[in-house]
């Protein structure tokens, strides 16, 4: 890291020549046999709440500080904490915070371009980390993360929550064992309403109780050109990864998982656009992706539009709308919002998986008090490539070129899962008033990969995109 004040430079020496990796006898001497793991809970206007609710459920888990850029919402949260008898202490800056020796870990749900940054001062400053989905802004930051989490023998695991699903786990361990033959497609669906976030004609006032300059933090600063701040950063490429990084990371996962692939497809592209209306957010509402793996692809869709224009109903693939579909020589199995279920090839159910989402930060605590990471049911090595599956879909998209509907069928056509699925997404527009004729389709480029080196091949336009230009002091570092 560079920039950070010199006091918190001092903190890091200290912990440094104490020896930030401790094992598991050395461990529980500091924090006393059958002490409490102490955590922090970054963020939590929306997603982290549901972390500090989680973490009031795991034995041995305390929560002893909190901490917010909106000062509305931390003194909140801290009220109804303190009224439950808890003592937590409140912060708005999370630099501040990592500096505690009160902590032992952080629980992060901030906005996406921050989740690099506190992970890796947190892994520097000798606590374990439970950081949310996507873990990455970009693909350069995901591969520091698990650099700092190595280098520094900390705990970090990813928000991707199926990973502790136990109806999931046997349904992936069911398909493994070749009960349905080998695995032909994984197919994610993120069928999800996103309605406009409307249009400004101008600078929008930041709420006073709100420290835009630590809100904003790495990214740029810029004025507030959307209504919200909160959430709708997910749909502005600064702050976010539209709903591709926000929902469709956890279907990403799912299908990377029953695919079994460690690493990224020497190729990618994807399709789509912000249709069905103008406002202010510049991330996809509609998207295909297609990752070339050799032995299946990956084909994920998004859309942010009903079945059908001014509707409430989605559509929805095989009975999913935000979900997987994983395609195999012998059948099929649908994970979606009802019973996980694998059907034979003429759609006859033969197996349902029901089990339940077990608390995924009960997970996190076991393997903070073991120091085995691979006690870790979702490694940041593992959150790191779900996430970059995504980040190269969108880098894809960015450098993109408009085409007609009929560009679109010629440069696919060869590719008959992706023309499928490019034909159903026509349909779907068509049902939501989009004229392709008059409205075209972002077409991105073609990318190959190198999947060791995570580097795009003879593209220094897509190379580009790896990373990000950082906004002093929030610098993140070649040297972690």
């Amino acid at each position: 890291m560079q920039n950070l004040d010199r006091r918190l430079f001092l903190k890091r020496a200290v912990i440094a020549a104490a020896g930030v990796g401790l094992s598991p006898r050395s461990w529980a001497q500091v924090n006393g046999a059958n002490g409490d793991v102490r955590f922090a809970v970054v963020g939590f206007k929306g997603r982290g709440r549901s972390h500090i609710t989680d973490l009031l459920r795991v034995k041995g888990a305390r929560i002893v500080a909190l901490c917010d850029v909106d000062q509305t919402v931390l003194d909140e949260e801290i009220k109804k904490l303190r009224a439950l008898g808890h003592a937590v202490k409140g912060y708005t800056d999370v630099r501040r915070l990592i500096e505690s020796a009160e902590v032992d870990a952080i629980s992060t749900a901030t906005p996406n371009h921050w989740h690099a940054l506190i992970t890796i001062m947190a892994c520097q400053a000798g606590k374990d980390v439970y950081v949310e989905k996507p873990v990455s802004h970009n693909i350069w930051e995901g591969r520091k993360m698990i650099e700092a989490a190595r280098k520094y023998r900390r705990i970090v695991q990813s928000g991707t929550q199926s990973r502790s699903h136990s109806g999931l786990q046997e349904a992936v361990a069911w398909v493994h064992a070749g009960n349905l033959g080998r695995v032909t497609l994984a197919r994610g669906l993120c069928y999800k309403r996103r309605p406009s976030i409307g249009k400004v004609a101008g600078a929008q006032a930041v709420p006073a109780q709100i420290d835009y300059d630590l809100w904003t933090g790495p990214a740029e600063m810029q004025p507030l050109m959307r209504k919200e701040l909160h959430y709708d950063w997910h749909w502005v490429w600064e702050t976010g990864n539209g709903d591709l990084g926000n929902q469709g990371i956890h279907q990403m996962d799912i299908a990377r998982w029953f695919l079994r692939e460690k690493e990224l497809p020497p190729r990618v592209f994807s399709v789509g656009g912000r249709l069905g209306y103008v406002d202010d957010g510049t991330t996809p509402n509609t998207q295909l992706i297609h990752h070339a793996y050799a032995r299946a692809p990956l084909i994920f869709e998004v859309r942010g539009l009903p079945a059908t224009a001014g509707r409430d109903p989605m559509d929805s693939f095989l009975g999913a709308s935000v979900g997987n579909i994983i395609h195999c020589e012998n059948g099929f199995v649908v994970i979606g919002e009802g019973p996980f279920t694998a059907y034979d090839r003429s759609g006859r159910v033969i197996r349902t998986f029901s089990g339940r989402y077990l608390n995924h930060h009960e997970n996190f605590v076991k393997a903070v008090r073991s120091r085995k990471s691979s006690d870790l049911t979702a490694d940041i090595a593992e959150g790191h490539i779900s996430s970059a599956l995504c980040h190269i879909g969108n880098i894809s998209y960015r450098l993109g070129q408009r085409v007609t509907q009929a560009e679109m069928v010629e440069k696919i056509k060869a590719n008959r899962e992706s023309a499928d699925a490019c034909d159903r997404m026509a349909a779907h527009l068509a049902a939501n008033r989009v004229d392709l004729g008059k409205t075209k389709l972002v077409f991105g480029e073609m990318l190959d990969i190198d999947p060791k080196t995570q580097r795009f091949v003879n593209n220094e336009g897509a190379n580009a995109l790896l990373t990000r230009t950082y906004r002093a002091p929030f610098v993140i570092s070649d040297q972690v």
